[in-house]
């Protein structure tokens, strides 16, 4: 028995359409330097409307990722806050909210250096946000940098 396609959630045409807007801002902005303090700005919006756990937990994503990985620039990514580098996203944050989920999660693409053999994790979920996985967060965000 086959089901048909019934299409893409709300919550999926929602971040397609934050995407579209969020590559429509950037190409409006004027210099680099305005870019990314912009970028930063619009990710610090983003994660102050978010809930309150929620919002804890980017929070502290962002920080750690700050810290870590300062070659990492803040952006916007589809409605996420996200961390590139050369334009491209490393990691991202998805906030539990965000697609109904029952937790947060951390996300790296595939320009992370993450490789470990033949399998690796990609994604991780967030629940609390604890001294342990502040430093797990931060040994996974300098190596998917290298």
């Amino acid at each position: 028995m086959s089901r048909a396609y019934e299409g893409f959630t709300a919550e999926e045409r929602a971040a397609m359409k934050e995407h579209a807007e969020e590559r429509k801002k950037e190409a409006r902005r004027r210099s680099r330097a305005d870019k990314a303090a912009e970028a930063e700005r619009d990710v610090l919006d983003k994660i102050a409307a978010m809930s309150d756990s929620d919002r804890e937990l980017a929070e502290r994503v962002h920080a750690i990722v700050k810290a870590n990985a300062p070659t990492l620039a803040p952006k916007l990514w589809y409605g996420m806050p996200a961390y590139a580098l050369d334009g491209k996203v490393v990691c991202f944050f998805q906030n539990a909210d965000k697609f109904k989920a029952r937790y947060a999660t951390l996300g790296f693409n595939d320009t992370a250096k993450l490789d470990d053999g033949d399998m690796w994790a990609t994604s991780f979920a967030l629940t609390r946000m604890t001294p342990e996985v502040e430093q797990r967060i931060a040994a996974l965000v300098r190596r998917a940098v290298g």
